[in-house]
């Protein structure tokens, strides 16, 4: 399956982080977040992506252009430099296709601006690249298929310390509780799509807002619900909280290290829950 990757926005709120860093390119550790996504991607063997540019879109490509293994990979050196011998490779299998889906353009536009480039794909993934996750992504994939719905996408539950406040006509507060306790669950950003879903969409439309309201109407639109981890990377304090994690080496979402494949074979089957969709 094709893996379409929105990396088009302009990621303000991270602004404080780097005023010329688009945001799929904020690093974590050695490789930015669109570098895990991408990664986490291939270990399930989708390995054909399709990136929807636009906020300094090429610094993007500048990266691939000249990407170096060797930052990631065990190597040998020799003859004083001049022989590089790596041990395993990256995105050696990769393909990847550079799309400009504009500037300003909403992930609907985005998505209906590489529309050509998914031509005999019955079902599709795409993502927002700003969130990671350990979710087992055949569960997912299967589950949208076997439903055979138009649209799936996953439902997690929120990791911000928002409080939600239950309110009384008179403004009297009912009760307030921590946003991740609320019992709310959120669009945690991993698609899996339908061609179909291209006949909802018109032009200038954000994604989920008409077109999956066009959905639900058909009972058309599903979710899959997931407790394990999930983290989005919409402010520097997530960044710095995913650089910590990083570093004490607590990567849930980089399955496709040895160790990580290790715990996730000995773990028990995913309790996910499932359920239909009726509102966004």
């Amino acid at each position: 399956m094709k893996v379409v990757l929105f990396c088009g926005g302009l990621g303000m709120r991270l602004r404080e982080y780097s005023e010329n860093t688009p945001k799929p390119m904020v690093p974590i550790g050695q490789r930015p977040i669109l570098w895990h996504l991408m990664k986490y991607y291939a270990h399930y063997g989708h390995k054909d992506f399709i990136l929807c540019l636009g906020y300094k879109g090429e610094t993007i490509k500048d990266y691939f252009l000249n990407y170096s293994e060797c930052l990631s990979n065990d190597f040998t050196l020799s003859n004083g430099g001049r022989n590089v011998e790596l041990v395993n490779r990256d995105i050696e299998d990769w393909r990847i296709t550079f799309v400009d889906t504009g500037l300003h353009a909403n992930i609907g536009q985005r998505l209906k601006a590489v529309e050509r480039h998914l031509q005999g794909e019955e079902v599709f993934l795409a993502n927002y690249t700003d969130g990671l996750s350990d979710l087992h992504l055949p569960a997912i994939i299967d589950y949208a298929v076997r439903l055979r719905s138009t649209a799936c996408f996953l439902s997690v539950r929120p990791t911000q310390s928002f409080h939600v406040v239950d309110i009384e006509g008179d403004g009297r507060v009912r009760d307030i509780q921590d946003l991740s306790r609320s019992g709310i669950w959120i669009n945690g950003g991993f698609f899996v799509l339908r061609r179909e879903v291209f006949r909802y969409m018109e032009n200038g439309e954000e994604l989920v807002h008409q077109p999956f309201q066009r959905l639900i109407a058909r009972d058309d639109l599903v979710t899959y619900r997931y407790d394990g981890f999930w983290m989005s990377m919409d402010t520097f304090k997530d960044k710095q909280q995913l650089d910590d994690m990083y570093a004490r080496g607590e990567t849930p979402w980089a399955i496709w290290k040895p160790r990580a494949q290790e715990e996730k074979e000995d773990e028990k089957p995913l309790s996910a829950a499932v359920g239909e969709v009726r509102r966004t």
